[in-house]
């Protein structure tokens, strides 16, 4: 698996990246999986393909707060993200791994190698699980939550890890989400997340040692990106939910 380190500019072009990617590989102009890691660089609210912004964004305090409300190509419900909440981002290749056509299988994957690796970390070993559909808990309270979108031969699966994170900006500008796995028992935002007590550079050790990602990606898709950047990402019509072509199944949960 290939490996790139890699954080663009603004949340909308780290968005677009991860789209190109996917649409490159299934185009056939790339053959290797990819692990990316990246941290947004600034607070951002994410909502998911389907997601109704109205719902799950508290519409009024992000635009007094001047966050960007952004949505993904992915499935799943709104996060934030900004400084202190790295999104990790896997490209799996269907043909080599046909089982993840089951979406259940994929989640049965992707969370059993981050739970070995991230219990590797010394001050959490053999205390992280997951549950729901695919949220990492710590202690019973959720700190990673993931989504995918899968095409014809590939697959984005990514999520995201809060390990450094102001909790009451998500408390702030997310509404209460329109579905809930039991576990989470009508808890607030604040009381149901946690924060991974570790450092980025600890996280991205282990996550690249749980996929064996070590050679560099050096030829990413700028071009594609830039193209969804301007398509998509900078277009107020995809971000408000109004209906734009991309076949693929989503899936959720962030």
């Amino acid at each position: 698996m290939k490996y790139l380190d890699l954080t663009l500019t603004s949340p909308e072009t780290n968005l677009a990246l991860d789209e190109a990617l996917l649409e490159q590989a299934e185009a056939g102009e790339a053959t290797s999986e990819v692990l990316r890691l990246w941290e947004s660089p600034q607070d951002s609210v994410i909502v998911g393909r389907s997601s109704r912004l109205e719902t799950e964004v508290n519409l009024a305090a992000a635009s007094r707060d001047s966050v960007p409300v952004l949505r993904r190509c992915s499935g799943g419900t709104a996060v934030v993200l900004g400084p202190g909440c790295l999104v990790y981002s896997l490209l799996l290749s269907l043909d080599q791994r046909p089982q993840l056509r089951n979406i259940t299988a994929a989640h049965e994957l992707v969370m059993d190698r981050l739970c070995d690796g991230l219990n590797q970390l010394t001050s959490h070993r053999n205390q992280i699980s997951w549950t729901g559909t695919c949220d990492l808990v710590l202690a019973d309270r959720k700190f990673s939550g993931n989504s995918l979108r899968c095409k014809r031969s590939w697959i984005l699966y990514h999520g995201t890890i809060l390990y450094d994170f102001d909790l009451s900006k998500i408390q702030r500008w997310l509404g209460y989400p329109p579905r809930e796995p039991e576990y989470r028992q009508q808890r607030s935002h604040v009381d149901f997340l946690t924060n991974l007590r570790t450092t980025r550079d600890e996280l991205k050790t282990v996550i690249q040692d749980a996929w064996s990602a070590h050679l560099p990606l050096t030829d990413w898709p700028a071009d594609l990106t830039h193209q969804l950047l301007l398509e998509r990402y900078t277009n107020p019509d995809w971000h408000r939910g109004n209906r734009m072509s991309s076949p693929g199944k989503t899936s959720e949960t962030l």
